[in-house]
């Protein structure tokens, strides 16, 4: 068994199509089929059963298929591991929760872009050698360079009667029940300027509370960034000046000593910046 016939039975079983089969992988026909033969015969099993449109997959074929993926992936990731140059950069980056997944796909893409032979280890909290959050979640003993400015929205259902108003008052929040984040401080400050009383339902994150919006607990405060992903809600501007939110990297002056983080702090240093939402 090898990479070219796990290739071909993972193919046949998701397109269950000979013909669709083998144009995805720029076989013909006979070729795909004779590659599937010697599988089966292999194997001593019949893994696809030939039908006018199509083929049909059988009890082995459901059995082979999640351990078929996982032998080439493994087989891959090998392949990638030997093939690492010896040079890479290793940088372990830290996503605090409430980072927007497009801001932090952002930042990604550009150290892919600009630095291909950093080897990037992503986990979420506060670790690794610099993180990504937003400027509130620094330490003090970090520096903060700031990648992303975001405005803060006012999230609600798609349903709900606020999207019949022309303007938004802060008279029209006052009655309004509220999905509060106790814990955050743009919350504890924001929510009693906005008349915000007794709170409908609390969170314990951004996106929490978003998903208690959506269930239609109330609404609530949140970067728009956040809201923006959500399809079932929707979002303006608060009424008054403009409230934001700064979204960057933190880090402490010793992980520049990590060749990694010098190079990528200095890239965003000199003047590169991301999108601002």
């Amino acid at each position: 068994m090898d990479k070219r016939q796990l290739k071909a039975f993972i193919c046949v079983f998701e397109e269950r199509n000979i013909t669709r089969a083998a144009h995805l992988l720029n076989l013909t026909q006979p070729a795909l089929s004779a590659t599937i033969k010697l599988l089966e015969e292999e194997l001593a099993t019949t893994l696809f059963i030939r039908r006018p449109r199509g083929v049909e997959v059988t009890e082995d074929a459901r059995v082979l298929y999640p351990q078929a993926r996982k032998m080439l992936s493994d087989m891959q990731a090998l392949v990638t591991r030997f093939r690492q140059p010896s040079d890479c950069l290793p940088l372990k980056i830290g996503v605090e929760g409430d980072v927007a997944p497009a801001q932090l796909a952002q930042l990604l893409t550009a150290i892919r872009q600009h630095f291909p032979t950093v080897l990037l280890n992503v986990e979420p909290g506060c670790v690794g050698d610099i993180r990504l959050a937003c400027e509130s979640l620094r330490c003090e003993d970090e520096l903060f360079m700031p990648l992303f400015e975001e405005h803060y929205v006012l999230a609600y259902p798609a349903s709900h009667a606020l999207n019949q108003l022309e303007t938004l008052t802060h008279d029209q929040l006052h009655p309004l029940p509220w999905v509060m984040v106790p814990t955050d401080e743009s919350h504890q400050r924001l929510l009693p300027f906005y008349g915000a009383g007794a709170a409908a339902a609390n969170a314990g994150s951004y996106a929490l509370a978003l998903d208690l919006a959506e269930a239609g607990f109330g609404v609530t405060i949140a970067p728009a960034p956040l809201v923006a992903a959500r399809h079932r809600l929707a979002w303006r501007a608060l009424p008054g000046q403009p409230l934001m939110r700064r979204v960057g990297i933190c880090y402490a002056v010793q992980a520049q000593a990590n060749p990694a983080v010098e190079r990528v702090l200095a890239h965003f240093s000199h003047g590169v910046s991301l999108r601002t939402s």
